[in-house]
């Protein structure tokens, strides 16, 4: 047996907090995108802009539902850019938000 090959992916996982796929509308720069998935502590997402790891960055992400409007606005470092499919991705470590509603 290969000592080397471990079969639990947790182990090889760096992430703390379990990460909700799901799709909102975000803006970052004035640039719109979409998340792609959230956790407690950051957010992938989709935008059509270039960053650069390590740059911090203002954004907020839209949570509104037809009966209310809540916009979570965030502080956070980029901290992965890649791109698939001919769009880019960007992984963001919040460092602070704040939930507003209207």
């Amino acid at each position: 047996k290969d000592f080397m090959q471990n079969t639990n992916p947790a182990i090889h996982e760096k992430r703390r907090e379990e990460r909700v796929p799901v799709a909102h509308a975000v803006e970052v720069r004035s640039i719109k995108g979409a998340t792609r998935d959230i956790s407690a502590s950051g957010v992938f997402l989709f935008v059509d802009a270039i960053f650069v790891v390590g740059e911090m960055v203002d954004f907020a992400i839209d949570f509104s539902r037809q009966e209310a409007r809540f916009i979570l606005n965030c502080i956070g470092k980029i901290i992965r850019v890649e791109t698939r499919d001919g769009k880019v991705g960007v992984a963001i470590k919040i460092s602070r938000s704040v939930m507003h509603s209207t």
